[in-house]
């Protein structure tokens, strides 16, 4: 054992140090009397053993280290230092056997001798000294870190005893330091083996025959924790080394919306966990030149890796039937993209072209700016009813006749003109435009403004565009959100993403477009089409900017609420849906019709109404049909897939035992559109899988009631 006290090693049994003896001081001292208590300080014991000495029977630590608040100081008659002198143990227990308190006197007698040895030593210069060396008094005074505290000992115990000085007040307990070591190491091995135990059993588990699919929590992609008494364990299991993280540059490509092979290229990365940037043309139209420069074509898709032209599916495919992709992509995405390489969309700007089109504005813009300024737009007193916001006809002649300097006759006409164009309405739509008093007032002083989404604070006075060519690129638009913002089966979006994304922000530009289009250009398919695709626009809008409430009567103030500015009237999601291609009838739980009398949208309605139209309509929840966006050309086959895809997913059930046919609470709420309740069951055998069309057909041809029943809805968002 090698004791070293500030420096100074003692070799062999060390000697037990009491510094808080008065008599032992004195005879230190050499009978000089009681002393006076030292200095603050303390001392450093080391109680490791030596390389080349076996550590003595038992616990080597056994002995507590206990420190004690009193401590004297011997000084001798030159006043050159001071010692501390060993005491003798604490007595020993009562029933220990005469052998042991032999033992034990003889240590007490040898340790007194030690002290007296020191003592010689600091009056004679002997080179046996113990020495204390004492900090200044102005230091911190040390204390025992809190894990080293043990609780106190009991003080009959046969053991030595170190003594704590008085620089120190309040004595610590008891400290044993093998036996903490000895705990962190039993601890340390428990935790170890049951780590060991348990990945063990998840690597055997997970190369059963069942692919790890048993009980097991086992996940081969995933993190699995281990829990145990007073520890937490998260292990990532390492998996198949994945080659995006090796992969240093870009992958990118040109896309259009809609496009098979482009959703083939699309679902290729992503099962494979590799990142991309999409270009799609549609949604950037500027770009197509970009791609014809690069490939020669402006077909797609067309994949790059950094700059380098990869090629379209059949590349793709080509390379991955015969097992080179992995080993290819390695190659060509080593370094980091260059300046060459196509570059990804930016968020928050325009395409030149795009910009340079909205500054053309209607040539008859600048007589509107000018009535705009000239006319007296006050409240007026009409049909007993007060009017905000108008102007007489006649004082818009007056106005055109000074301005441009003609008749009346050419005023009237130029002021037909514009109410044609929906710069401005008749108060009560009475008529396109006269002279007189007839009172009229503009677009955005209407007082349905503030409920339009798609209005910024002026009316849109660009030259507008054919409402057919305006409705497609909203199509491309949103089909490319739900490309790249809905899941695999369309059922589920993620708005918040989407509200982030640089299509979006398209998109709501593109609205705008639409406040003076002329709707009544369209036939009766583009128009079936472009409403069914603004009202599944309007829903994801909706969402994104006022959320959408549960319950059917919670949502009607959204539903009426929420409106878009087209072709010069206001069209919220109900006057789309009953109004429009429900042909002007009463919304569920509603006594008005959505359109009056005289009303001008009127002129919109489809002449038939198609049931089917309710399967192409997405109300944002999770019981309604999947989002979609339909083409013009092919809008009634589209709608035919949009309820087979409905009711083989869940939106009708046969139960053959009860002769019920359980169907979507939608026939229930628009029963008008679905006809009788006998001629239900024949209608919905046509969509329906084989399955349930069989079970179906059995309960006609038996003769026997068919109950209809429908089913709960969820008004939870599809997100």
């Amino acid at each position: 054992m090698e004791l070293t006290i500030n420096g100074h090693q003692q070799h062999g049994d060390p000697p037990a140090i009491d510094v808080q003896s008065p008599a032992s001081g004195s005879d230190l001292a050499g009978g000089g009397g009681e002393l006076p208590p030292p200095p603050d300080g303390f001392c450093e014991v080391d109680l490791s053993p030596r390389p080349d000495e076996e550590p003595p029977s038992g616990n080597p630590g056994d002995p507590a280290i206990r420190e004690d608040p009193a401590s004297e100081e011997a000084d001798d008659a030159g006043g050159a230092g001071a010692a501390r002198e060993a005491a003798p143990a604490s007595p020993p227990a009562t029933d220990e056997s005469e052998e042991d308190r032999g033992a034990e006197a003889e240590d007490r007698e040898r340790a007194i001798g030690n002290g007296a040895k020191a003592a010689g030593g600091v009056g004679g210069g002997g080179s046996d000294v113990i020495s204390v060396i004492q900090p200044h008094s102005q230091l911190p005074k040390p204390e025992a870190p809190p894990m080293s505290r043990s609780p106190p000992r009991d003080v009959d115990a046969a053991a030595p005893i170190l003594g704590r000085s008085q620089s120190t007040p309040g004595g610590l307990p008891a400290v044993d330091m093998p036996a903490i070591g000895k705990f962190i190491r039993d601890r340390s091995n428990s935790f170890s083996a049951a780590i060991v135990k348990r990945l063990s059993s998840l690597k055997e588990k997970g190369s059963d025959d069942d692919g790890g699919k048993g009980d097991s929590d086992f996940k081969p992609n995933g993190v699995t924790e281990i829990n145990l008494s007073g520890l937490k364990v998260v292990v990532t299991l390492k998996t198949e080394e994945r080659p995006e993280k090796e992969l240093r540059g870009r992958i990118s490509f040109f896309s259009r919306s809609n496009c098979r092979d482009c959703t083939a290229v699309r679902c290729f990365f992503r099962e494979r966990g590799l990142k991309f940037v999409e270009i799609n043309v549609d949604v950037y139209p500027q770009r197509e030149k970009e791609l014809v420069e690069r490939t020669g074509s402006s077909q797609v898709p067309q994949i790059f890796f950094n700059e380098k032209l990869f090629g379209g599916l059949v590349a793709l495919n080509s390379l991955r039937n015969s097992g080179g992709f992995e080993q290819r992509l390695r190659e060509m995405l080593a370094g980091r993209c260059s300046a060459g390489a196509p570059a990804p969309p930016v968020y928050g700007f325009d395409d030149p072209g795009e910009v340079e089109e909205e500054g053309r504005a209607d040539e008859a813009v600048g007589i509107v700016r000018v009535l705009r300024q000239r006319l007296p737009i006050q409240d007026r007193l009409m049909k007993m009813k007060i009017v905000k916001n108008c102007f007489a006809g006649a004082e818009m002649v007056e106005v055109l006749i000074h301005h441009l300097d003609c008749g009346r006759k050419k005023a009237v006409e130029i002021g037909k003109k514009l109410a044609k164009k929906h710069f401005f309405h008749h108060v009560f739509g009475e008529n396109d435009f006269e002279d007189g008093n007839h009172f009229y007032r503009f677009i955005e002083h209407e007082p349905f403004i503030p409920r339009c989404y798609n209005f910024r604070g002026s009316t849109n006075d660009s030259e507008p565009k054919r409402a057919a060519e305006v409705g497609l690129r909203m199509t491309k638009i949103m089909s490319a959100i739900l490309e790249s913002y809905a899941s695999e089966d369309r059922r589920h979006l993620d708005y918040g993403a989407i509200s982030k994304g640089e299509e979006f922000r398209r998109y709501v530009n593109l609205s705008q477009k639409l406040h003076r289009v002329d709707l009544l250009e369209l036939s009766p398919d583009e128009r079936l089409a472009f409403f069914l695709n603004l009202h599944n626009a309007m829903v994801i809008h909706a969402v994104i900017r006022v959320g959408l409430p549960e319950g059917i009567m919670d949502r009607r103030s959204v539903d009426s609420d929420f409106q878009y500015i087209v072709g010069g009237y206001p069209f919220s999601l109900s006057t789309i849906r009953n109004g429009i291609l429900r042909n002007n009838r009463r919304p569920p739980y509603s006594l008005a019709k959505p359109f009056g009398t005289g009303d001008r949208r009127l002129e919109l309605t489809v002449l038939k109404v198609n049931p089917l139209i309710h399967f192409g309509l997405c109300d944002g929840t999770r019981s309604s049909p999947t989002v979609r966006f339909f083409s013009p050309q092919v809008v009634q086959s589209e709608l035919r897939s949009a309820a087979r895809e409905f009711f083989q997913n869940g939106g009708v059930e046969v139960d053959l035992e009860k002769r019920t046919l359980k169907l979507t609470r939608i026939m229930k709420w628009f029963s008008a559109d679905f006809g009788q309740d006998r001629e239900i069951p024949r209608w919905i055998l046509s969509y329906l899988d084989a399955t349930k069309a069989g079970l179906l057909t059995h309960l006609l041809n038996d003769g026997g009631p068919i109950h209809l029943a429908y089913q709960n809805y969820d008004w939870s968002v599809n997100s």
